[in-house]
């Protein structure tokens, strides 16, 4: 049985007064959605702990059923995802131009990653003075992949374990980089620390002299560096595809050993949707299909409650071709469908991200139906599955795929949580 897991990110939201005191989830006309509640199992799921905020990429890392001690960082897996070279021992950072201002002796964030105007190939020259700097042992290389987005590339004896610059929020101080507390290099942490300090420094020195400069200062968040991990197909026995747009997941599919189809956002939601669960329906070599699309996500960051609402009933109409195949007798089959989020976004908000639960549904015939019968936030706390966490997905999805092994048995000498068929016979 093959699974398909359509992602909706950021699709959890809070209540509005502008929308009748409903989530744009409730509020928006899901006629396919509200079909696949009714064909399956429904409830709510937090990659994590609900209440905790994640980023997509964490919430991913859970989800697929993988440890947070063992998390290579965002900056890594956008590397991985933009082309940009380095070796296995170098530190990634995200970064972006920023305009600040001095308050106190302080910088302060005046504009911040989106606010800051022009085109990459306005911003490019800026980059580009900015491009290398070294320091006691510690070499930096920045490569500017987005409109204001870089990759900082850190070389040398150098350490994941430090903190950020970037306060996100507008009016804050830039912070000074420090060693993670509990870092279990913490001399090495406090080298590059003190390293990334005095080149941030000098990316305002060099920025802040010429009159035209549209930002004045770099920022930094969220290193990372490589770490060997478990391939995904051999944790839980299903040979994987990733459809998504972003290069993250493009370095997300990598590191975890995906194979990875890239898709284009043309700014049809639910046409760009449809067309990558078409693929995933038509395919024939791959056991699991994460079909990923950010709308939701973006739209709440960028837009109003109505705005998503809108978004939202857009990709319900990408989501017909697997509706339609869940209630063909024919094809169902051979289907199961997940449907979720990766966390929730709210509109309007101080946060990025909020942590609360977003809705689940598992459908196929294997998995039993319960009464809901829409998708949204609150409907689906009434549904069979209850509150699920982290790996808890994986692990439902091998269970209704039949491919969950007996807890216990163990066929060729390592414990796995699927059926596992090439294991060595016994000779006589």
């Amino acid at each position: 049985m093959k699974t398909i897991l359509v992602l909706l990110d950021g699709i959890g939201d809070r209540s509005y007064s502008t929308i009748e005191n409903l989530t744009p989830l409730q509020a928006a006309r899901t006629p396919n959605l509200d079909a696949l509640a009714a064909m399956g199992a429904n409830g709510l799921f937090h990659a994590s702990t609900p209440g905790q905020c994640l980023p997509s990429e964490t919430a991913h890392f859970l989800m697929f059923g993988y440890d947070m001690a063992d998390f290579p960082g965002r900056g890594l897996l956008e590397a991985v995802g933009e082309g940009v070279a380095f070796d296995d021992a170098d530190v990634l950072c995200l970064c972006h131009l920023a305009g600040i201002r001095i308050r106190k002796g302080a910088p302060v964030l005046a504009h911040g990653r989106d606010h800051v105007k022009g085109t990459f190939s306005d911003l490019s020259s800026f980059y580009a003075r900015i491009a290398s700097f070294a320091y006691e042992g510690i070499g930096f290389r920045l490569h500017h992949t987005r409109r204001n987005d870089g990759i900082l590339v850190i070389s040398g004896d150098a350490s994941p374990h430090v903190s950020d610059a970037d306060p996100i929020t507008r009016g804050k101080p830039i912070a000074k980089i420090m060693p993670v507390a509990g870092a279990p290099d913490p001399e090495k942490a406090r080298k590059t620390a003190d390293a990334l300090n005095h080149y941030l420094r000098y990316t305002h020195n060099r920025l802040h002299k010429l009159k035209q400069a549209p930002a004045n200062m770099l920022v930094t968040q969220r290193s990372g560096r490589r770490v060997s991990l478990q391939p995904f197909a051999d944790q839980w026995g299903m040979r994987p595809l990733m459809i998504a747009s972003s290069a993250v997941y493009s370095g997300l599919a990598n590191e975890l050993g995906f194979d990875f189809a890239r898709v284009a956002d043309t700014g049809d939601p639910g046409r760009d949707l449809r067309e990558r669960i078409r693929m995933a329906l038509d395919d024939t070599k791959y056991d699991f299909i994460h079909v990923h699309t950010k709308v939701p996500d973006e739209t709440s960051h960028k837009g109003t409650a109505r705005m998503k609402k809108k978004a939202i009933a857009s990709l319900d109409a990408g989501m017909d071709e697997l509706a339609a195949a869940l209630s063909s007798t024919k094809k169902k089959a051979d289907i199961l469908a997940v449907v979720t989020g990766d966390h929730s976004t709210p509109c309007n908000s101080a946060l990025v991200h909020s942590g609360e639960t977003v809705p689940v549904i598992f459908a196929g015939r294997t998995v039993r139906r319960d009464r809901v019968d829409r998708y949204d936030e609150i409907s689906a706390a009434a549904g069979a599955l209850g509150l699920m966490r982290g790996r808890e997905l994986m692990q439902m999805i091998l269970n209704c795929a039949e491919r969950s092994v007996l807890n216990g048995l163990c066929l060729g000498g390592n414990i796995r949580p699927f059926v596992f068929e090439d294991y060595p016979p016994l000779l006589l």
